[in-house]
């Protein structure tokens, strides 16, 4: 019996393999009962056609079998089976998941601690990451002989004619044994098989069986000392189908009520709560695939984290190829739980291939556009509900919105709310905008760290007195959303705080050009006294009741400013808004300051650095030396 070698490629995966550090090794089960279950689809689509096969569909079935004391763990089906040529080209040719082209592109002094399998499928191959010996015996469906395939590795295999009963293939792999960074014996105890089992192949189609032990306390019929009566434990073994085989996604909706599927998403994503929303998929075409989506009510306490996995659970026909995919949905989603399975991926699927597969892509595209008719139709039919997603979430679409120069502005904008002047609860950009006055030119909004601090700008009264609606931002994200937004249904976004707010007519600027030239003496007074505070200081139309606002010049506004003041470092420091402080010429304060200018230049500059220090406390902008302005007061009083 001489031994055999590997094909070139087919050597050095396994010599990879054999002597790479993979953390996740348990796939290799995975693999296998794949293998087995694609062997049980031949034999039972060849029945179709032949009564000599001699099964019935609810006859086929995969057993898996672990001896502790041989250290094996073995995997039948009674599927089609191998004949030699087949072992020769199944088992000695590397699987066809573009794996040639990987070891092309390998150098060969590369780091032995590779990621194998995040760089292709490996298929049987898998067996080695656990396996210091595989040994395979077959027997093809049509033949009365059957042929032991064994190996130890890149060394090579040999293949010898053996005998089997029944047409079918074992797997037998021998465990390695455990080494100080690995315990393989885990893969011998009947929890964890079972545990995998359930995580990557619970609904493979056909009944995954094993002996299943169960021990319980029966009494002996004598009693202790206490007079209670003894037990002792009685152990029983019975072979029981460990996975569910037909998955929920899978069936029709006549079969899967939303309650079936609420309960479902409980048990299978741990949420207390029922989702806000199921969406179901199924598509036909190009690219086929089922899919069974949730929308939380509530954010996950790590949500906001690093620690939190987005993604959706990604199978193959069933076979679990990934847990957390996230190229299955878009960032701005990521909020989404669900699965989508499709038999058009193949099994042997990379997370490499992953992020350039066409079809992945063609489903993502689909998925993000149900989400967000999803979410539309909430919004639009049941507001009480979509403001409670929106408490959980809104966080997560507005940067969205922000993320990635906007990219996904317009697939988001409709979904965006925000309190708002005109209304008791938060208000969505088409509504406000359909509530719009003809003559109104832009959207208006108020920043603050609070709705309290928002709704109370000076800059809000001018607005309001025309009877224009305001959109108050509380989250520091949102002014950077009206900022990629630009406009909405070409209504320019525009902050109270702006120097510019669009509102005066031609006769009140005239007007107010002839009282700024009246006063210039005093403004260029208080522009030389507050040169270090504010670049401008003018007088206001835009103030009706206070005497003094600040606003701001240019692309970077006083929000802005806060925003980036607030993250450690140089960098944000340096990010600073054109302030412009506003005095209303109509107050009584700026006739006390005027009368000041006449009298008392120095009373003039300390009335003015309080009117500054003011302004800058009703922007939400800090203030450096509050005793200072303090002190201030106090002299003026």
């Amino acid at each position: 019996m001489s031994k055999r070698q590997f094909k070139a490629e087919s050597k050095r995966l396994l010599d990879l393999m054999i002597n790479s550090i993979y953390t996740h090794k348990e796939i290799f089960l995975r693999e296998i009962i794949s293998n087995a279950s694609d062997a049980i689809d031949k034999l039972c689509y060849i029945s179709l056609t032949d009564d000599k096969v001699g099964l019935d569909r609810q006859d086929f079935f995969i057993r898996i079998e672990a001896d502790k004391g041989t250290r094996t763990l073995t995997v039948k089906d009674n599927g089609v089976g191998m004949t030699q040529e087949d072992m020769e080209s199944n088992l000695g040719v590397i699987a066809h998941s573009g794996s040639l082209q990987f070891k092309n592109d390998m150098p060969e002094e590369s780091d032995s601690s590779i990621d194998i399998i995040g760089q292709f499928g490996v298929g049987f191959y898998s067996a080695f990451m656990v396996s210091d010996k595989v040994t395979v015996i077959s027997r093809a469906y049509g033949s009365e002989t059957a042929y032991k395939w064994e190996s130890s590795g890149a060394d090579g295999y040999t293949i010898t004619e053996c005998e089997k009963p029944s047409v079918g293939t074992d797997i037998i792999m021998h465990i390695k044994p455990d080494t100080d960074d690995e315990n393989y014996s885990i893969y011998l105890e009947s929890w964890k098989i079972r545990e995998l089992i359930k995580k990557y192949s619970d609904y493979v189609r056909w009944p995954i069986k094993m002996d299943v032990s169960h021990t319980e306390y029966k009494e002996t019929g004598e009693k202790d000392e206490n007079g209670n009566a003894k037990t002792e434990p009685v152990t029983t073994v019975s072979e029981e189908t460990i996975n569910s085989m037909v998955p929920i996604w899978q069936r029709s909706r006549s079969q899967v009520s939303d309650e079936d599927c609420i309960a479902f998403y409980k048990e299978h994503f741990h949420d207390l709560d029922d989702p806000v929303a199921v969406i179901r998929v199924d598509a036909e075409g190009l690219t086929s695939y089922k899919a069974m989506l949730f929308i939380p009510a509530k954010a996950p306490y790590d949500f906001y984290s690093r620690d939190y996995k987005p993604g959706l659970t990604l199978y193959s026909s069933g076979v679990m190829i990934m847990e957390n995919c996230a190229d299955l949905i878009p960032d701005c989603f990521r909020f989404v739980r669900g699965i989508v399975d499709s038999p058009d991926l193949s099994l042997n699927i990379s997370r490499e291939i992953l992020q350039h597969d066409r079809q992945l892509k063609i489903i993502s595209g689909n998925l993000e556009k149900k989400i967000k008719s999803e979410l539309s139709s909430i919004m639009e039919k049941d507001p009480e509900k979509y403001d409670k997603f929106w408490d959980s979430f809104g966080r997560q679409i507005k940067y969205g919105i922000v993320d990635n120069y906007g990219i996904k502005k317009d697939l988001l904008k409709d979904l965006l709310k925000f309190p708002s002047s005109g209304s008791d609860k938060p208000t969505s950009l088409k509504d406000y905008v359909s509530r719009m006055p003809e003559a109104q030119k832009y959207i208006y909004y108020a920043t603050g760290d609070s709705l309290k601090t928002a709704s109370g700008l000076p800059q809000n009264e001018q607005i309001k007195s025309k009877g224009y609606e305001i959109l108050y931002f509380t989250d520091d994200v949102e002014e950077f959303v009206a900022q990629i937004l630009g406009s909405y249904e070409e209504k320019e976004f525009r902050s109270v705080t702006s120097s510019d707010l669009g509102l005066e007519s031609e006769e009140d600027k005239k007007e107010l050009e002839a009282e700024a030239e009246k006063s210039k003496p005093l403004i260029d007074y208080l522009k030389e006294c507050l040169k270090d505070e504010v670049a401008d200081v003018k007088l206001s139309s835009a103030l009706v009741t206070s005497p003094v606002c600040m606003s701001y010049e240019g692309d970077i506004s006083l929000e802005m400013e806060r925003y980036f003041s607030a993250i450690p470092g140089e960098a944000g420091q340096q990010v600073k808004a054109r302030r412009v402080l506003e005095l209303n010429p109509s107050h009584h304060i700026f006739s006390a300051l005027e009368a000041a200018f006449e009298s008392d230049k120095e009373k003039a500059g300390k009335i003015a650095q309080v009117l500054c220090t003011q302004a800058k406390l009703l922007a939400g902008l800090p203030v450096d030396d509050l005793a200072g302005y303090t002190e201030l007061v106090c002299q003026l009083i």
